[in-house]
């Protein structure tokens, strides 16, 4: 071989060289790119733990107090209803209560007109009898030739 033919493989010979430097370069780098995100994954995988954890505690307690107040707005519920129906049965024994009575007054006073209307039937009745006496007293005295 040549001295040029010598020189390309020697030329070959250190490109090859350079080419596997920079593969093994690229393959560690590779390796502790990896070990850094290995190492920082376990890191926010270690500083996630505590606060998912106080995230579930925390919906827990959440869910345990819309159900404490979904049962605080039933009994409230209640309560009113309650409420609402004894207001309504003490309006009921109210409006008896007074109601019984006026009607019974109404009716006393019913009674008093019609004994007023009936006395003064009888006091009109009175009088048209005594008028019309009068008047056939004063037609037969007319006639009386005296």
């Amino acid at each position: 071989m040549s001295n040029t033919g010598e020189l390309y493989l020697g030329i070959i010979a250190g490109a090859v060289l350079i080419m596997a430097l920079v593969q093994v370069g690229a393959i560690v780098a590779g390796v502790l790119l990896a070990k850094r995100v290995q190492r920082l994954s376990q890191q926010v995988e270690q500083d996630l733990k505590p606060l998912i954890a106080n995230l579930t505690g925390m919906s827990s307690e959440a869910a345990r107090a819309a159900s404490l107040a979904a049962r605080q707005v039933e009994r409230i519920d209640q309560v009113f209803g309650e409420m609402a129906s004894r207001v309504d049965q003490t309006l009921s024994m109210a409006q008896d209560f007074v109601s019984g009575p006026a009607r019974q007054g109404l009716a006393i006073l019913s009674g008093v007109k019609a004994m007023t209307d009936a006395l003064r039937g009888i006091r009109e009745a009175s009088r048209r009898r005594q008028a019309t006496r009068q008047n056939t007293v004063d037609d037969e005295e007319s006639l009386f030739i005296g």
